[in-house]
């Protein structure tokens, strides 16, 4: 247990000299902001653009706040999931390559205390950057649209954090693989951009992949409801979240030298 705790408290400290503590959240809150204010001034932003015809008027439906909820969500799946990514790529390539974790696999700690620490650390930034933005979106839509139900909107943020938690362990198994940041963001953005692929292109034969999550998550912002195998599909994101950590602590293992 203190080994954990010096260990963790090692990450926190270097989250903060890095930045990452800052960064992460100001910029997954540009993200969750961004979406609301466009689709509110998207009127203004097209009769201010100058490239309509004299006496042409364009008709422009004003979404509901759920609808408004779920293409915010749409926004963190692209932008969002590359800023988790690039967050988590150095998470041990850059210690192997500083010499760091020779250093710490020096004393008496283990793969699965290194990997886990890291995980954890990595997952509650990266959760409480999701958090951040998600719900200052959810404030800006309750000002600008019509009512959005608070409760459709915490059982989607438990739901695309469980997503968040998994694009986190594939970043992570991305830095365990390759010693390259490139090469370890591109693992992680590959693997979680196919997943999400698999579950658009099958959707009734993928819905125990863990993207799926993020289908729930909409149907539960537009029907208030939860859709079928939701049961299955937390089930599994959580199995395969599970499998992929246990995955980086087989690799950390195999290592020659650290």
């Amino acid at each position: 247990m203190n080994v954990m705790m010096t260990l963790l408290q090692k990450e926190w400290l270097e989250g903060w000299r890095s930045g990452k503590l800052i960064w992460l959240p100001i910029a997954m809150m540009i993200v969750g902001l961004t979406q609301p204010l466009t689709i509110y001034y998207m009127p203004e932003i097209i009769a201010h653009g100058g490239s309509l015809p004299d006496g042409m008027k364009i008709s422009f439906t004003m979404p509901s706040g759920s609808e408004v909820m779920v293409s915010t969500l749409s926004q963190f799946n692209t932008l969002g999931m590359a800023l988790i990514i690039f967050s988590v790529m150095g998470s041990v390539a850059n210690e192997r390559n500083q010499g760091v974790t020779a250093l710490i696999m020096s004393r008496p700690v283990t793969a699965a205390q290194y990997i886990l620490n890291k995980w954890i650390t990595q997952s509650m930034i990266g959760i409480a950057s999701f958090a951040a933005g998600y719900g200052l979106a959810y404030y800006y839509v309750r000002i600008l649209f019509e009512h959005a139900s608070f409760s459709r909107f915490a059982a989607s943020l438990g739901l695309y954090s469980l997503w968040m938690m998994f694009i986190v362990t594939a970043g992570l198994a991305g830095s365990v693989m390759f010693r390259s940041l490139g090469a370890a963001a591109a693992a992680g953005i590959g693997l979680t951009a196919a997943v999400s692929f698999a579950v658009s292109l099958f959707p009734d034969g993928a819905k125990w992949l863990p993207a799926e999550l993020c289908k729930q998550a909409e149907h539960i912002l537009l029907h208030g409801e939860r859709a079928d195998f939701f049961g299955w599909s937390l089930t599994f994101s959580i199995l395969c979240i599970m499998l992929l950590a246990i995955f980086s602590v087989w690799r950390f293992r195999q290592y020659e030298s650290y």
